[in-house]
């Protein structure tokens, strides 16, 4: 069972009740949650929300290292597995990391090549037009399928080819998983997503977040990848004196809204997904109406 969505459609507190009425275990599908010690920025399931409802998949990673889509895949392939065979707990994926969801449900075929970021640089000082002619020469396929303007895709496809030697194309492909999966999401007007970003961007940062940013800056320094992403770069800024806090809090707001139109555009395409609205006065009993007949209740 999944359970996607933008960013702030209340996707956890969703989960968490849902739970309360079926055995369930959370897998985690964020992509900086699994990042230890980065918790207020990330909104990070609570302590006390993780001692109510076993959680998976969050915390698996120190902040210095790099998870790739195929390591998360292979740790969640390997947990919902084990979920199953035991019987006791319905498995389900809750999070606003439309990849982590997509290389589950569909089963992706991932290129076992790590990010590359010294190569991927001397590729992009070439220029996006000549990048993408080696690609056309190199990978005909893959070219095929990446705009010619899209450079981050052209990098990747590149990158896997210098480093295994083989055609992107040749190691891409869906293997779907033998189990039936309800894919659940949330959504609201844009009215009404602005107002939850708001509200939870003055939570974090009333619940510490810049004493968040100001000891994992001194633990690891500020050129860290992680304190350049969406929370922490804009909180770092006002730490080093370029912007104040409401500046900081100000753009967090911006760029969440940014950030949460991606995530929209991106879920809407996907054609199994069953919407809810996320300001539905009695979502939970909306959902739970599927749930329950679409999910076997475990056994006590």
């Amino acid at each position: 069972m999944v359970i996607g969505g933008a960013t702030a459609t209340g996707k956890s507190t969703l989960a968490l009740a849902l739970a309360d009425r079926w055995p369930m275990t959370i897998l985690g599908a964020d992509s900086r949650q699994v990042y230890r010690e980065f918790d207020i920025g990330t909104a990070k399931p609570s302590p006390a929300d993780r001692r109510r409802v076993p959680h998976q998949l969050i915390d698996i990673c120190h902040p210095q290292e790099t998870l790739t889509l195929a390591q998360y895949q292979q740790q969640a392939q390997v947990l919902i597995a084990h979920l199953r065979s035991e019987g006791r707990r319905v498995p389900l994926l809750v999070g606003g990391t439309g990849l982590y969801i997509e290389a589950i449900v569909r089963g992706l075929k991932i290129p076992p090549v790590a990010p590359q970021p010294q190569l991927r640089q001397q590729l992009a000082d070439l220029g996006q037009p000549h990048c993408y002619a080696l690609l056309q020469s190199l990978d005909p396929q893959a070219a095929y399928r990446i705009q010619p303007q899209d450079q981050v895709r052209t990098l990747r496809a590149l990158e896997v080819f210098y480093v295994s030697g083989l055609p992107l194309s040749s190691l891409q492909g869906e293997a779907p998983p033998p189990y039936p999966i309800l894919y659940l999401g949330l959504d609201c007007d844009r009215s009404s997503l602005d107002r939850r970003i708001t509200d939870r961007t003055q939570a974090m940062v009333a619940a510490g977040l810049t004493q968040e940013v100001t000891t994992l800056a001194q633990r690891y320094g500020t050129d860290l990848p992680l304190l350049q992403t969406l929370g922490y770069r804009e909180v770092l800024n006002y730490l080093q004196g370029d912007w104040s806090l409401d500046q900081a809090i100000a753009a967090i707001i911006t760029h969440t809204r940014q950030l949460a139109k991606r995530q929209r555009t991106w879920f809407r395409h996907r054609a199994q997904v069953q919407w809810f609205d996320a300001e539905a006065s009695n979502l939970l009993d909306q959902v739970w109406a599927v749930v329950a007949t679409a999910i076997p209740r475990p056994p006590n």
